[in-house]
């Protein structure tokens, strides 16, 4: 077929993808949103700004320009009413300070917690724990202003990169650590106390409902006190879920109910069985009943 045959079937296309329309992508064009890669890159040059020291000279070059770049994006979205995008960037750039110190608290409790850690220097550059952290911390100063859409970019740009999701509405205390982090997830309404440890593949989630729309602005993921520690593949679901200070809940544990301060909860371990089948051929059987 030649190029000026396929004229018609072009035609046809763009005339069909202009139209205007009123479904859902329609509807997110005319809200607006900012670049993917525009954020993604203005998010890794602000992390590398609070976890890297620098002297005055560059942070009097870098800071400025960052603040511009967010105001472009500031811009482009819906801002809460009352607020204006100078006053939003200025209080979040007042923050990035105590942003920095908490970070330092963090890669402490990594240092602190993981035998396998040289360094301090080891944990910033290779630990994606310290990274998907650091996102959030940040994220979640945006998300406390009422920013719209960025801190779920920054945030889910973390995932993509660390296989750790945190949504950028939890509210995480003090010397945080995420040990491995690959398959974690944290939902929005999640609170987490002070010297909490997590390992790869737990969930801190909601219980799904047909209409999620419903329960929006309440209550939906679980509640962690001081010095708790999660252990791998653990899911905690509900809003009203707390586990109590100083508690432990090991592997594949599955959790929906609140438990006490200092304690420790342990699924049923896996059964092994040798069952004979119809020819008598001894089969291995693992019933995992938690």
């Amino acid at each position: 077929m030649s190029t000026r045959a396929l004229d018609p079937v072009y035609d046809a296309a763009i005339q069909a993808l202009s139209a205007a329309g009123d479904d859902a992508l329609s509807k997110a064009d005319s809200e607006g949103f900012p670049d993917w890669t525009e954020v993604v890159a203005w998010t890794e040059r602000l992390k590398a700004l609070v976890l890297h020291q620098r002297d005055r000279g560059s942070l009097r070059a870098e800071l400025p320009a960052l603040g511009e770049r967010l105001l472009r994006f500031l811009a482009r979205l819906p801002l809460p009413e009352g607020t204006d995008a100078e006053s939003i960037v200025a209080r979040f750039v007042a923050t990035l300070p105590e942003v920095r110190a908490r970070l330092a608290e963090d890669v402490e409790a990594a240092l602190e917690g993981d035998p396998a850690a040289r360094g301090f220097g080891e944990i910033v550059a290779a630990y994606p724990s310290i990274h998907a952290i650091a996102i959030y911390r940040l994220a979640h100063e945006l998300h406390r202003l009422g920013v719209p859409q960025l801190p779920r970019i920054m945030s889910e740009h973390s995932h993509a990169r660390t296989g750790i999701d945190i949504h950028p509405g939890a509210r995480i205390g003090r010397r945080f650590f995420i040990d491995h982090g690959t398959g974690v997830v944290i939902g929005e309404t999640s609170e987490i106390g002070d010297r909490v440890r997590l390992y790869h593949g737990v969930t801190l989630g909601a219980f799904s409902p047909r209409r999620g729309q419903t329960l929006r602005g309440t209550k939906r993921h679980p509640t962690l006190g001081d010095d708790v520690t999660i252990y791998p593949g653990a899911t905690i679901l509900g809003g009203e879920t707390v586990i109590g200070s100083a508690s432990v809940v090991n592997g594949n544990a599955y959790v929906t109910e609140s438990v006490p301060p200092g304690s420790r909860v342990v699924p049923d371990p896996p059964r092994q069985e040798i069952r004979q089948r119809a020819d008598r051929t001894p089969q291995l059987c693992l019933d995992w009943d938690l």
